[in-house]
């Protein structure tokens, strides 16, 4: 499951919260709702957001690698208008900053987030809280709940009662996929015995012209209704929406808690209530201007069916499962239906979009739920959500950092971070390589640094078992008289004549190459790269060669990786060590001061690997040829090669391969 599809919701706080934020919306201005993707494209037409495309393209493979090229050079939206099918197809619809807002019906995001920043600063007053928690019916008093209206939808302005997904032009992504994938579903599902709905994005594989697969998670809402349908033994009805005002998908993705609708943030965001039609096959709600809908049921006593591999969100394959099959009943849409498409892969994509927007909307909730001294968070896109999660909070007391750690590790979805950094002070915590110099300054891996077991999301692929591993923390926050146990250790690296004879130590063939750039400017990290297919045991071997040569603990920070990874692109670097190791298994200690992490394969280790260990998402060279031979009459103008061209030799065992 990709990004967006597998959003990680973050935050969780309570009804009564969602509640009155709703309360509230007299603060707040009126905001454009588009009637379906028709109306939005129009729009990004006229603020110069979008190209056109009337070149044939073909769903299966090429437009993914149309989209990656653009998409990874802040490129515009793409409508896909000869696709073989009746429906075009808009992709990047969401990459960049400015369309985002668009989709969300604001010239400027930070508007709406300093809407709800004044909103919950009314909410944290007791006084009032305690005066208006006793209305009774307070959803009912809310402007923005979503309706339902008893007449057909435009979405139901075309009924198939035959229903065929061969007339839907529905991509393959990339060569390894198990097939095509419809990539941005907003699946409806009802709880059998509690009526509560949830709308959530699970990616859905074609199997063939009437079922798919349906990759609901275990941690996941859609997945819980299916076990209580399970026990029921009956048919669980399940209608999937595509398209439609694009402020849906962002809702569809956000972190909202269990058992809320996510309409209501979409009436929220857009400051007009979602208006909701009966399906024609089954008795789900549908937002009446969706593009597509996909009518159908789950089975729960027919078996699973196997789903996968997909090139997904992290980078990588995620490998084949067992997930239910969904039946299509019926497929209807507008007219003038358009098909809208994601594609994820090797960081940074069009969700990253989604990952920011959380970033800015949420934080108030986060704050005032889970932890009222939280000033920032962030999710760096190396980290792809799940890996790695800066907190930047407000320290008034000792031993707050590690609080901070302890409690979010165990909030919500944060249960599925691997690594977790806590800091506080006048900080930037998106400039990255001053906040890696205020770690480093901050923090004391021997007393700082505390290792732990949970769960995992289910695609991180480096734990030994699956969506179970290891996790990280780190109290980097600036320390109070009482935190301070050993101030003996450098936070910097300063001295010349140490650097040059550096330069002595990795001859060792083992080390097929180093990057000492921050050691030049005075960060005290290393970079390595090597060979662990040639040398099973070379992790070893570098961590003795560095307890031998840097007794004095002068490299705080080591970074493994393998010979195939580029070690003087950082973010890439980033993306394989946050992927591609188990915080606890994967650390050594050279120093009291100083911490190595091995993120290379460790398929080839001498100690192996109990599980499959997946390739790295690239585009076939057949498929890159396509492409460049069709650039010239897509109207992009300068020719912009493929990205795969420089993630092919990452793939080890070959390209060609789908595991490593």
């Amino acid at each position: 499951m990709f990004y967006p599809i597998s959003l990680n919701p973050f935050l969780s706080f309570s009804v009564t919260h969602i509640t009155l934020l709703n309360i509230f919306n007299f603060h707040l201005e009126l905001k454009m709702a588009y009637s379906g993707l028709t109306e939005f494209i129009a729009d990004l037409q006229n603020k110069g957001e979008l190209h056109r495309i009337n070149t044939y393209v073909d769903p299966v493979l090429e437009i993914t690698e149309v989209t990656d090229r653009i998409t990874k050079t802040g490129g515009k939206a793409l409508l896909f208008e000869n696709t073989g099918t009746d429906f075009p197809v808009l992709i990047n619809a969401f990459g960049s900053d400015n369309r985002m807002a668009m989709a969300l019906g604001s010239e400027d995001i930070s508007k709406t987030v300093a809407e709800i920043e004044s909103i919950f600063k009314e909410i944290s007053d007791t006084t009032f809280i305690k005066k208006i928690s006793t209305l009774p019916g307070l959803f009912k008093i809310t402007g923005y709940l979503p309706t339902r209206i008893n007449r057909k939808g435009t979405c139901q302005q075309v009924i198939n009662q035959v229903p065929d997904l061969d007339i839907l032009p529905v991509l393959k992504c990339w060569p390894h996929d198990g097939g095509r994938f419809i990539t941005l579903p907003m699946v409806h599902t009802v709880h059998p015995e509690t009526g509560k709905t949830n709308v959530g994005m699970y990616r859905m594989q074609i199997l063939d012209n009437k079922t798919t697969a349906m990759h609901w998670q275990r941690h996941k809402t859609g997945a819980n209704h299916f076990e209580a349908w399970k026990k029921l033994n009956k048919r669980m009805p399940v209608s999937v929406a595509l398209g439609g005002d694009p402020v849906y998908a962002y809702s569809a993705t956000a972190p909202l808690p269990e058992n809320i609708n996510e309409y209501i943030l979409a009436g929220f965001l857009r400051r007009k209530k979602v208006k909701l039609v009966r399906c024609i096959t089954n008795d789900l709600y549908v937002p009446c201007n969706a593009d597509i809908i996909i009518e159908g049921y789950v089975d729960p006593s027919e078996e699973m069916v196997r789903e996968g591999p997909f090139g997904d969100h992290t980078g990588f394959y995620s490998l084949t499962d067992w997930y239910p099959k969904f039946h299509v009943t019926c497929i209807t849409h507008s007219k003038k239906a358009v098909y809208p498409a994601i594609i994820v892969g090797i960081p940074p994509k069009e969700d990253a979009w989604f990952t920011r927007t959380t970033e800015k909307i949420f934080l108030s909730p986060f704050k005032m739920v889970i932890q009222p001294e939280i000033e920032d968070f962030h999710m760096p896109e190396p980290g792809v959500a799940h890996n790695l999660v800066i907190v930047k909070i407000k320290k008034t007391y000792p031993g707050q950092g590690m609080k901070v750690i302890s409690s979010l590790f165990g909030a919500g979805q944060m249960m599925f971070t691997k690594y977790l950094v806590v800091v506080s002070g006048n900080i930037n915590i998106r400039k990255y390589k001053e906040l890696l110099i205020h770690i480093l300054a901050n923090a004391n891996f021997e007393s700082d640094l505390i290792f732990s077991h949970g769960p995992l999301d289910v695609l991180d692929h480096s734990s030994d078992c699956f969506s179970f591993g290891g996790k990280a923390g780190l109290d980097a926050t600036i320390k109070l008289p009482e935190e301070i146990r050993n101030t003996d250790f450098n936070s910097s690296f300063r001295k010349q004549e140490n650097l040059d004879y550096m330069r002595m130590w990795f001859n060792d063939s083992f080390i097929k190459s180093f990057n000492i750039n921050l050691l030049n400017e005075g960060i005290p990290v290393l970079i390595l790269s090597v060979d662990t297919f040639e040398d099973s045991g070379v992790i070893g071997k570098v961590r003795d060669l560095l307890r031998l040569k840097d007794k004095s603990g002068l490299i705080r920070l080591i970074l493994v990786a393998d010979h195939t990874v580029d070690i003087n692109d950082y973010f890439i670097v980033a993306w394989q060590i946050l992927g591609n190791s188990d915080p606890q298994r994967d650390h050594e200690f050279v120093s009291s001061s100083s911490v190595l992490l091995d993120g290379t394969i460790k398929v080839y280790h001498n100690r192996g690997f109990p599980r499959k260990w997946p390739n790295v998402v690239c585009s076939d060279i057949s498929t890159i040829k396509s492409i460049d031979d069709k650039w010239e009459s897509m109207g992009f103008g300068s020719f912009i090669p493929s990205p795969s061209l420089s993630y092919i030799k990452l793939c080890r065992g070959g390209a060609d391969e789908i595991i490593v």
